[in-house]
């Protein structure tokens, strides 16, 4: 059975749906901090399955290790971290705590349980402010901010444990910005509150719940001042977690690859796109840049096609338009 931890949020939902779709067992926990329980109801609609579930907090061991005690754990792929590079810079301590405390007590239990297979969430932030683009998975890394930095020491500690222990199958996934939704519009990414992603800002300000787009930054070296990022579809993204599962069930070892399209797109590229795909006018007001933030950052996703035969099928166009099904059907309720 595979453990998602964080499963009902964002990224997590639409991995355990692919896992799922793909006739593997599941069992999802979460404390909802930054999702919604009817994800999982949503889950069963599209998956005709029972979804098991715990409500717990992975920083909370005991809690914790009662799934590993009811259910036969052969691998995990965690989510369970918080995610805002701009919150990250006000509130680091909270930041540290979480991801870092909730992966080593993972780790933990997977070892005493003898379910040495584990993937990790992690990010495009730790190439820190690379020099060029697009980014391989030998460029250099570091960090501008709490959140990259969280997601580094973690990197760091699992290369120390499969230096260590060389028996454990660890896979170290570096995503760029996931967007998106499925097609269904049944599950997509509603954050609690103001969002601090730019795509369900984007679509929140499209349907008329925010008055405008805070666009930090109009200076960057890019072609129109703004920040260019890779923007992947959060369904070509938990298609990765599966074939990084196929992998790290029939090898032992560290790998890490990118995930993301190779392409490039900054913030105004968004807005623009949206605005033809939706008929839905967004106002944005330009603001400071905020700490931690680089001008431009897309992937060199080569080394997943190469080892894991994984690429991305969707383009922006459908991002949007799954963003905006999303958004139109959740009908301002939290999914």
């Amino acid at each position: 059975m595979i453990l998602v931890t964080g499963g009902a949020g964002y990224i997590g939902s639409h991995t355990a749906l692919s896992l799922l779709q793909n006739d593997e067992d599941v069992i999802i926990v979460d404390d909802f901090s930054n999702s919604d329980k009817r994800v999982l109801e949503n889950l069963e609609k599209l998956t005709h399955k029972k979804i098991q579930f715990s409500e717990l907090d992975c920083c909370d061991e005991q809690a914790l290790e009662q799934v590993f005690i009811k259910h036969t754990i052969s691998a995990c792929i965690h989510f369970a971290g918080y995610k805002a590079v701009g919150e990250s810079s006000k509130i680091p301590l909270e930041y540290y705590n979480n991801n870092i405390t909730s992966t080593l007590i993972i780790l933990k239990l997977l070892k005493k349980y003898n379910a040495k297979r584990f993937i990790f969430s992690s990010s495009a932030t730790v190439y820190g402010s690379p020099e060029t683009s697009p980014i391989n998975e030998t460029f250099p890394l570091s960090v501008t901010n709490p959140y990259g930095r969280s997601k580094l020491m973690v990197e760091d500690i699992l290369r120390d444990i499969i230096a260590a222990e060389p028996d454990w199958s660890i896979g170290l996934l570096r995503y760029f910005n996931p967007i998106g939704a499925h097609e269904s519009g049944l599950i997509g990414e509603r954050p609690n509150g103001i969002p601090n992603n730019v795509m369900p800002y984007i679509s929140m300000v499209g349907a008329g719940k925010l008055p405008c787009l805070p666009v930090f930054g109009n200076d960057y070296d890019t072609h129109d001042g703004t920040g260019v990022r890779d923007y992947i579809h959060v369904m070509d993204l938990a298609e990765g977690h599966v074939a990084m599962l196929a992998k790290i069930s029939k090898e032992v070892g560290l790998s890490t690859y990118n995930l993301g399209t190779g392409q490039g797109y900054s913030v105004l590229d968004l807005v623009t796109q949206f605005e033809k795909v939706t008929g839905q006018k967004i106002n944005y007001e330009i603001m400071p840049r905020r700490q931690g933030d680089i001008a431009t950052c897309y992937a060199d996703p080569q080394k997943a096609l190469k080892e894991l035969g994984w690429k991305t099928t969707r383009n922006l166009q459908t991002m949007i338009e799954d963003t905006w099904r999303f958004e139109q059907d959740s009908q301002g309720k939290s999914r």
